[in-house]
């Protein structure tokens, strides 16, 4: 199996798993399902990896952060579920497994599973969204949207589509529902490598809120700013992120 079937294949799996964790933890606590949600994920991954590749390293949002990997020619990097807000509350669908592969220094694989979906978005063959028609639409998260998203809904003279996780957010650019995903607040190499993968295989814009390249297997896995959008939208979108 290459490494995009298997990207594929594992985010597809975990994916499952998590509907089964939901199922099993109904009448849990929000908390104890989020809990159990990413041990079962992060655990089947890990075992996955060590049979599938064994002599690949691992960075994972669940586990610990080994200093072996910044030596290593390849690297999974895996959110076993990104968006555990919305994994916690049925009927929400916006949550997501992210499973992406670094090797010296590029993304050469990824696959965002949106399990409630039943959808899987993998490289190497990702459709890229339909003609957009309309205003831009900026996705943005649930609660109070960021200034920066903000300035680029006014800027383009956009609308907001409130959305949970990153994953569920560039999936949304990806499959035509939403245009620009712009953030600033915080995030880690895991949030967005599969995504960002994924959205490149799209053909889509991608890189931080100065116009910089996204650098991942770094010593700090933080990454703290991202910008996803339409190609035709990135020059407008930049204009109003490197002012922030």
């Amino acid at each position: 199996m290459d490494d995009h079937a298997l990207a594929a294949q594992l985010a597809t799996d975990a994916g499952r798993l998590l509907l089964q964790v939901r199922e099993e933890f109904a009448d849990a606590a929000a908390a104890e399902r989020k809990a159990a949600g990413d041990k079962r994920s992060h655990d089947f991954l890990m075992e996955a990896f060590g049979r599938e590749r064994p002599q690949d390293a691992v960075l994972s949002e669940e586990g610990a952060d080994d200093p072996v990997r910044l030596r290593c020619e390849r690297v999974w990097i895996v959110d076993p579920l990104d968006g555990t807000r919305e994994f916690s509350e049925f009927g929400r669908t916006d949550w997501a497994v992210h499973v992406a592969l670094w090797q010296s220094g590029e993304l050469v694989a990824g696959a965002v599973a949106l399990p409630a979906q039943g959808i899987t978005l993998a490289t190497p063959n990702v459709e890229p969204p339909p003609a957009a028609a309309g205003k831009p639409r900026i996705v943005v998260s649930r609660t109070r949207p960021p200034a920066i998203a903000l300035a680029v809904r006014d800027a383009l003279d956009g609308t907001l589509v409130e959305m949970g996780s990153a994953g569920a957010k560039v999936a949304s650019i990806v499959q035509g529902l939403s245009d620009v995903y712009v953030h600033a607040g915080g995030q880690f190499e895991w949030d967005s490598a599969a995504p960002v993968a994924v959205a490149r295989a799209a053909g889509l814009y991608t890189s931080r809120i100065d116009g910089s390249a996204l650098a991942y297997n770094q010593p700090d896995p933080k990454l703290p700013d991202l910008v996803v959008c339409r190609p035709e939208l990135a020059e407008a979108v930049l204009a109003v992120t490197r002012q922030s």
